[in-house]
């Protein structure tokens, strides 16, 4: 029991940690190819190195930290478009997921979606972003499983954790927790009515409005990935972009 409770509090300090660095790295206050010293974080943090190492590792998973032989951890470079190319990815998996999760959910795990999604409610209360986005989570994974088609879950998880903390930061905007709840209130009464294209079309376009907002937020507080602001804009993204600004419009 008092490992357990050990392992517990250890978790506690890596997620305190990750969640930080995450913020940090998201907004660009830490810039690409920037050195992430363990020794360093872990007196910035007062924790051990155990918690830092672990919290380096699931920013590495993510895709936000680099982990090179010889130089450790460093920040990696995900520029604006690249995060455009990804989020355009993560619309149509998503999509496809909640096409079949309207033929497919049984009615218990329609009940289950939907309890989920009022799980989600009285979050927005307090404005708690980061406990909504957990239980967000939850969510949007349970239309994944709902598809009941095994490799989609498995690529829609893989693509989701390397967008995860860039849907996390864009809930910080203001009234964006509110217009997500809602968002997620169409998708299930689309799903519980077995409306296959209308389920697929409103998560793509959930999905497509999230990157929008993180975009409105990094311009808002002056910064953009990788700093490519001013980089031609390729054809994917391009297409992205104009696919968000007719939606939006």
């Amino acid at each position: 029991m008092a490992e357990n409770g050990t392992q517990r509090g250890r978790q506690r300090l890596a997620d305190r940690v990750r969640l930080e660095l995450e913020r940090e790295i998201v907004v660009g206050d830490l810039a690409p190819g920037v050195r992430l010293d363990e020794v360093g974080l872990a007196e910035r943090y007062a924790v051990s190195r155990t918690p830092v190492r672990e919290a380096l590792m699931q920013l590495a998973a993510s895709g936000l930290v680099e982990m090179r032989p010889r130089q450790g951890a460093l920040v990696a470079a995900i520029g604006t478009f690249q995060l455009a190319e990804m989020f355009e990815v993560m619309s149509e998996l998503e999509a496809l997921c909640a096409r079949l999760a309207a033929r497919r959910m049984t009615p218990r795990e329609r009940d289950g979606l939907a309890a989920l999604h009022a799980a989600c409610a009285p979050y927005l209360d307090g404005a708690d972003a980061d406990g909504y986005y957990d239980m967000n989570l939850r969510f949007h994974e349970a239309i994944y499983a709902g598809s009941h088609n095994v490799f989609l879950e498995q690529e829609t998880r893989k693509i989701r954790r390397r967008v995860s903390p860039y849907r996390r930061i864009q809930l910080h905007r203001p009234g964006r927790l509110a217009d997500s709840h809602a968002e997620h209130g169409q998708v299930v009464a689309a799903i519980r009515a077995g409306d296959q294209e209308r389920a697929a079309q409103l998560l793509r376009d959930h999905v497509a409005v999230q990157s929008g907002t993180f975009v409105d937020f990094l311009s808002s507080v002056g910064r953009l990935p990788g700093h490519e602001s001013d980089a031609p804009q390729r054809p994917a993204a391009r297409a992205a972009t104009q696919r968000r600004a007719a939606t939006q419009g």
